[in-house]
């Protein structure tokens, strides 16, 4: 019996262990650390969600499931937590030598949640109660401080995915972004109006969305809406810009590209979404070059300042959209993002 509670406590100190650790990287290290009991948590949730988004579905329906899937599995997350923290020193109370594993339960419940209506015999117990109850208050204070910042970095994100619809439509299209502002005479501007302003808005994602992974399955308040097709709108613009359209160089939209392939991959990195990290310009897309050409006609016919080499600008395009197409259709595929075009609509086309 004596080697029977010795390993029973052993257990329950590992599985507090546990439990802290993934608290304290979920919700305390500024940065992409892997915590096996919150990604679990979050897979579990996932599957249960995925049986109510089939497929077979419409997006609508699977839209307004999936809505609850991060909210739900984020507020259930120290409710895991709890359980785990109640069923370890469970083990530990009874392997110090309370007689019963139903008394060590119910002096486990009422420490961690302090209700203190029940108290154990001898000064040790007593103080393992203590060192119980300021775990709990910790697991509290962590999510009262937690869901505020999780909400913050939403917030951010999704000004300006709102605002894109006004420039690029709904859901956002970059032949319609690069024609209205053709149209209102905004082209010259578009650096600082709208590459300017993405640039740290990919900073900004990487570190929030890697070190508060939850926040990547958070759905825009509007169902057409998705930080991700905003994301490959702006990147496609820009590589269009870069490649097609007649202007002095100014290296605003490479840096945006570059800051939001970088930023999607690290994201992907966390997630094991696979892609090749060094791809050469010549690989190929899974845009096609009717596609493209389809563009550039709708452009030409809107009399954009298009480059006089088609065949040239078709490979810039391509050699600067390799960075960021497979890791951009991918997660799109992963977060179940709406149909926009040149990224969740090539989904059906992508082999990994």
């Amino acid at each position: 019996m004596i080697v029977a509670r010795v390993v029973v406590l052993l257990v329950g100190v590992v599985l507090v262990m546990l439990t802290l650790a993934s608290a304290i990287k979920t919700v305390v290290v500024p940065r992409a650390i892997v915590s096996r009991l919150s990604r679990v948590h979050f897979t579990g949730f996932r599957r249960v969600f995925d049986l109510f988004a089939s497929p077979k579905r419409s997006f609508a329906d699977r839209d307004r499931v999936m809505a609850l899937y991060a909210p739900v599995a984020l507020v259930a997350l120290p409710a895991t937590w709890v359980v785990l923290a109640i069923v370890g020193f469970t083990c530990i109370f009874w392997g110090s030598g309370v007689d019963s594993l139903s008394d060590a339960f119910v002096t486990s419940g009422s420490s961690l949640l302090t209700l203190g209506f029940h108290i154990p015999n001898g000064v040790g117990l007593i103080g393992l109660t203590f060192v119980e109850a300021g775990i709990g208050l910790g697991i509290v204070s962590l999510m009262i401080s937690y869901l505020p910042t999780i909400y913050g970095a939403f917030s951010r994100r999704e000004v300006l995915v709102g605002m894109l619809e006004v420039r690029a439509g709904s859901p956002p299209s970059p032949v319609e972004l690069l024609i209205r502002y053709m149209r209102i005479g905004w082209l010259d501007s578009i650096d600082e109006d709208l590459f300017e302003p993405w640039e740290p808005w990919f900073s900004d994602v990487e570190e929030s969305h890697t070190s508060q992974p939850s926040l990547v399955f958070f759905r825009s308040p509007r169902p057409e809406r998705h930080w991700l097709t905003a994301a490959g709108c702006v990147l496609d613009s820009a590589a269009f810009v870069s490649s097609s359209i007649e202007r002095e160089p100014t290296g605003v939209p490479d840096l945006v590209i570059r800051s939001g392939f970088m930023a999607l991959r690290r994201i992907a990195d966390f997630f094991q979404v696979d892609y090749d990290p060094d791809p050469a310009p010549t690989d190929p897309i899974l845009i096609t070059r009717a596609e493209f050409d389809h563009v550039w006609d709708q452009l030409a016919a809107a009399d954009a300042p298009l480059k006089a080499d088609q065949e040239q600008a078709w490979r810039d395009f391509s050699g600067w959209r390799v960075n960021y197409d497979r890791v951009l259709v991918r997660l799109c595929a992963l977060t179940l993002a709406p149909p926009a075009t040149w990224s969740s609509d090539l989904v059906s086309r992508d082999r990994p």
